[in-house]
């Protein structure tokens, strides 16, 4: 099977790790753009996606609604790992369904975060129904980070409401040196304490499963989210 034909935007940390990556996925690096080559979008042409399978985003929030509009605009499905940007999401899902792309977005690519993701939603739903069980919602991660409370973070909150937990809950951020990412969901009574806690060890898992999500999505349509694949 002949390899297929991955563009990276946004070459950052995770951008260069996808690159390292793409070949045990079966992708050939055809195309990189960055702040170098795409400050205005200018990179976003059609001589420049002929003949490229998917896009993996993996750049800055404000860009990524232009990225999914020229992107898809080209007839180039895409797969976004950025995080920070759900208030554009409703534009990024009217280019997909304008141009009959398929995307795939997750705030988190890691199969062990979206794996969390399903255990933190039953214990809210356990819980949902004990008053005396308040709930937190903290993480932690590097310096560099753009955007905090993480979109992970929010995502997990989210769950635990579509399960059934109305009460508060506190949600708490932190940024430090080079902490690749921790989130941690609690439930707290006068009796006991109940702790779920995700720690990434490294951005390999997301750059991993932002490749396992564009192997997916080639040839699909409509806008899905990562856990639908796994």
């Amino acid at each position: 099977m002949p390899e297929r034909r991955l563009a990276i935007v946004g070459y950052g940390k995770m951008g260069k790790l996808v690159e390292q990556l793409a070949p045990q996925y079966g992708f050939a690096v055809a195309l990189k753009l960055d702040e170098f080559n795409n400050t205005n979008f200018e990179g976003i042409t059609a001589e420049n996606f002929r003949d490229i399978d998917v896009a993996i985003d993996f750049s800055i929030p404000a860009a990524v609604p232009r990225n999914a509009q020229g992107i898809a605009a080209l007839g180039v499905n895409l797969v976004i790992g950025t995080t920070g940007w759900l208030e554009y999401m409703d534009a990024v899902k009217a280019a997909v369904d304008e141009n009959g792309i398929g995307l795939v977005w997750s705030p988190n690519f890691s199969v062990g975060v979206n794996a969390f993701l399903k255990l933190v939603a039953e214990a809210a739903r356990l819980l949902a129904a004990e008053a005396e069980y308040g709930a937190w919602a903290w993480e932690i991660h590097h310096s560099t980070k753009k955007d905090a409370p993480s979109g992970t973070l929010l995502k997990l909150v989210d769950e635990m409401k579509k399960a059934g937990y109305t009460r508060a809950i506190d949600v708490g951020s932190s940024r430090a040196g080079a902490h690749p990412g921790t989130h941690e969901i609690g439930f707290d009574s006068a009796a006991d304490t109940i702790t779920l806690r995700h720690t990434a060890r490294s951005r390999e898992g997301f750059a991993r499963g932002a490749l396992k999500a564009a192997q997916w999505v080639v040839g699909k349509k409509g806008f899905h989210e990562f856990s639908e694949i796994l």
